[in-house]
């Protein structure tokens, strides 16, 4: 009796694998070998930085907000906290775009924020 080996499926596996491997360099789109390893690495790296984005893109609207605050005398801790009291729920996406482009907007957010940490400070007291 001959083995059986399933030609046309392990073909089409294999189709499958270099056509993800489309665009790699060297042998990683050629040879099924390498492109096996290099697509399986690449889906790892993906997987990873699609949860990743997410941190830089937070990391990168709190450093816009802080560079925007400073010259308005408030540090961005201090901002967020008055903002909080305040009862302001901006997330920092929109805070970050506002600082951007709608610098008056983004000043009377500043003191609002300000004028809530004072607020706070004297009920403190």
């Amino acid at each position: 009796m001959p083995r059986a080996t399933n030609a046309p499926a392990t073909r089409a596996r294999r189709k499958r694998k270099l056509k993800q491997a489309k665009g790699y360099f060297g042998n990683k789109s050629r040879l099924y070998r390498y492109a096996k390893d290099a697509v399986s690495r690449s889906g790892k790296f993906a997987y990873r930085d699609r949860r990743k984005k997410k941190s830089e893109f937070r990391q990168l609207w709190i450093v816009r907000i802080n560079a925007a605050c400073r010259p308005l005398d408030i540090s961005y801790s201090r901002l967020m906290e008055g903002l909080k009291a305040a009862e302001i729920g901006l997330d920092r996406k929109a805070i970050s775009e506002m600082a951007i482009h709608d610098e008056a907007a983004f000043a009377s957010l500043v003191e609002k924020a300000k004028a809530a940490l004072a607020d706070k400070a004297s009920k403190a007291e």
